[in-house]
C-alpha cells in the first residue's frame, strides 16, 4: 500500500473523526517546521506526511478508497465535480493533496478544536518574539494571532524538581515518571489524562540539569500546552561530597597514622572498594589527590573528575612520660 496513512496519524483503522482530529492537532503542531528549525526538513516532510494522512482519512469517500484500493486507488479517482470511471483510470491523478498550511490553518480557524470552521481563502498571521511561529522557548511566552482575532498563546514551562541521589548521578539511572494533567480534547472540553514519562539520566549530570517535554504541561482552551521541564536536583551524601567534576571526602588519621603512613579504604559510588596507601607525612589541612575516580564528566564520555582525600590529624590530648620521652628520641627533638 506505500505510506500507511493510519500509522503517520498513529490511529487505528476504526479511529473515529474526533480520535482523527485530535492525533492532527497533535502531530502537527509537533513537527511543524517552525517548531523544529534544528531539523526544518525532516519536519516539512513529516508535516506534509501528516496534512496527506488527515485530508484523505477524514473524508469518508476518500478513506474508503484509500482502505480499499490503497494510494493507487486515490490516484484513478476522477478530479472532485467531474464524472467518470471511479477507478482504473489510468493516472487520471484525481487525488492531489492540499498544501499542507493551508489545511493547518483551515484547522486551527476560529477555535483550535474545530476542523472546518474558517472559510477558505482565509489567512493567517504568525507573531513570535523571533524565530517563527513556535520560537522563542525558554520561557517567553508565544502568540499566534489569526484574521480572525483568535490568538493562541504558549504559556512559560512548568519546572518540577528531580531529586536524585549522588549513585544514581555517578552511575545514570532510569526514572519512570507518572504525570497527570489537563488536556482540551477534540470537542474543546477540558479531561484528565496520566502518562508515564521516562527520563534517562546520563552518568555526571549536575543539579540543575534541565529535561525538557514538549507540550506535556496543562493544557487550557485557546492556548498551546505548557512545556513540562524536571530540574536536576542533588541529594546530600554522607560520605561524599561533590564539586563540580570532583569528588571530596574528609578522613581522620591519629598522629601515629599521620607520621608513620596508614592506607584509606573506601568504597566507591558503584560499589568497588578503594585501598590506597598514604606514604607520605600528613601535616594538618595536607590533600590527596587520586586521578579518575571522581564524578564521569558529561561531555566527555568516559572521562572522570579526580577523588580529593582531605585529611583531620587527631592530636592526643594526653601523653604519659614515657611516651614524651619516647618521641623525643625517635623524633631527635
Amino acid at each position: 500500500m506505500g505510506v500507511d496513512y493510519y500509522d503517520v496519524l498513529k490511529v487505528n483503522k476504526n479511529a473515529t473523526e474526533d480520535d482523527l482530529k485530535k492525533s492532527y492537532r497533535r502531530l502537527a503542531m509537533k513537527w511543524h517546521p517552525d517548531k523544529n528549525p534544528n531539523n526544518k526538513k525532516e519536519a516539512e516532510a513529516k508535516f506534509k506526511q501528516i496534512s496527506e494522512a488527515y485530508e484523505v482519512l477524514s473524508d469518508p469517500q476518500k478513506r474508503a478508497t484509500y482502505d480499499q484500493y490503497g494510494e493507487e486507488g486515490l490516484k484513478d479517482m476522477p478530479p472532485p465535480g467531474s464524472s467518470g470511471s471511479t477507478f482504473g483510470a489510468g493516472g487520471s491523478n484525481g487525488f492531489n493533496p492540499r498544501n499542507a498550511e493551508d489545511i493547518f490553518a483551515e484547522f486551527f480557524g476560529s477555535s483550535p478544536f474545530g476542523f472546518g470552521s474558517s472559510g477558505p481563502g482565509r489567512s493567517m498571521r504568525f507573531q513570535s518574539d523571533g524565530g517563527g511561529i513556535f520560537g522563542g522557548f525558554g520561557g517567553e511566552n508565544i502568540f499566534r494571532t489569526y484574521s480572525e482575532g483568535t490568538t493562541l498563546r504558549k504559556p512559560p514551562p512548568v519546572e518540577s524538581k528531580l531529586p536524585c541521589s549522588l549513585g544514581e548521578l555517578y552511575s545514570g539511572s532510569t526514572r519512570k515518571m507518572k504525570i497527570s494533567r489537563t488536556v482540551v480534547d477534540a470537542n474543546g472540553r477540558q479531561v484528565q489524562e496520566t502518562e508515564i514519562l521516562t527520563i534517562d539520566v546520563k552518568p555526571g549530570w549536575k543539579k540543575g540539569t534541565k529535561i525538557t517535554f514538549p507540550d506535556k504541561g496543562n493544557e487550557q482552551l485557546n492556548q498551546l500546552p505548557a512545556d513540562l521541564v524536571f530540574v536536576i536536583d542533588e541529594k546530600a551524601h554522607d560520605f561524599y561530597k561533590r564539586d563540580g567534576n570532583d569528588l571530596i571526602i574528609n578522613h581522620k588519621v591519629s598522629l601515629a597514622e599521620a607520621l608513620g603512613g596508614t592506607t584509606v579504604n573506601i568504597t566507591t559510588l558503584d560499589g568497588r572498594n578503594l585501598s590506597i596507601p598514604v606514604t607520605d607525612i600528613i601535616s594538618p589541612g595536607f590533600e590527596l589527590v587520586v586521578a579518575r575516580e571522581g564524578m564521569p564528566i558529561a561531555k566527555e564520555p568516559g572521562n572522570r573528575g579526580d577523588l580529593k582525600i582531605k585529611f583531620e590529624v587527631k592530636f592526643p590530648t594526653k601523653l604519659t612520660a614515657e611516651q614524651k620521652a619516647g618521641l623525643k628520641r625517635a623524633l631527635g627533638g
